[in-house]
């Protein structure tokens, strides 16, 4: 079970890796989608540069959030001290999960050995212990899902309440050009690709698990 849950864990940061980093052009759509230009008076090819720069820092590929760019007619830092300070939070949540991921690796890893060690057997176990903890994270997937379907932003809210210990994350689009680039519904919009990544790679890895049983019930049927 610690195996199964491990890879349910390290699909579930994986499948927030690929959603936000795998394809650039999601947020450009996203940007259209939103009118983010005309909030912000800039270029398409200006915004995405920010963008690019932005999620480099919250992988830890920049040291400092700064950049400078064109907004509103101007040449100045897109970004403010209150981006900045809430930024560096967010960043260190993205960080903890990519450990999160590796330590969920290295755990299935050392369970998978003490499985083989113990001459368990692991085409029965695997495939069990899977499909049991898939019910139970396809249960909590589910209630998360339908709140957040019935209400994002109380959800969203909640969600800043748990990881957050202040009321930073909270912008002014008047004066902040970050809540301006990155608005309510686009995070919704993201929340729903991560979840059909999530579980496509889940249903994927259930359909593996189904075929040793599948092929024990052929061999005892000839």
């Amino acid at each position: 079970m610690i195996l199964a849950f491990a890879v349910i864990a390290a699909v579930l940061i994986t499948s927030f890796e690929i959603a936000m980093y795998a394809d650039f052009s999601v947020y450009q759509k996203e940007y259209e989608k939103y009118d983010v230009l005309s909030e912000l008076d800039m270029t398409m090819d200006d915004v995405m540069y920010v963008t690019h720069e932005m999620m480099e820092y919250l992988r830890g590929g920049r040291a400092a959030l700064s950049v400078v760019t064109t907004v509103e007619g101007k040449e100045q830092d897109f970004f403010n001290e209150q981006d900045r300070f809430h930024m560096g939070e967010v960043r260190e949540l993205f960080i903890g999960g990519l450990n999160i991921r590796i330590g969920s690796c290295i755990a299935a890893v050392l369970c998978l050995v003490f499985l083989l060690a113990t001459r368990a057997d692991i085409r029965k176990i695997i495939p069990g212990s899977y499909q049991a903890a898939l019910g139970v994270s396809a249960a909590a997937a589910a209630m998360i899902g339908i709140a957040a379907v019935i209400d994002f932003n109380a959800v969203f809210v909640q969600f800043h309440h748990i990881f957050f210990d202040n009321d930073q994350w909270i912008f002014d689009p008047a004066t902040d050009y970050m809540i301006r680039m990155l608005p309510e519904g686009l995070f919704y919009d993201f929340v729903i690709r991560i979840g059909g990544i999530f579980l496509g790679i889940l249903a994927i890895l259930l359909a593996a698990s189904l075929i040793p049983g599948y092929l024990r019930k052929k061999k005892e049927n000839n």
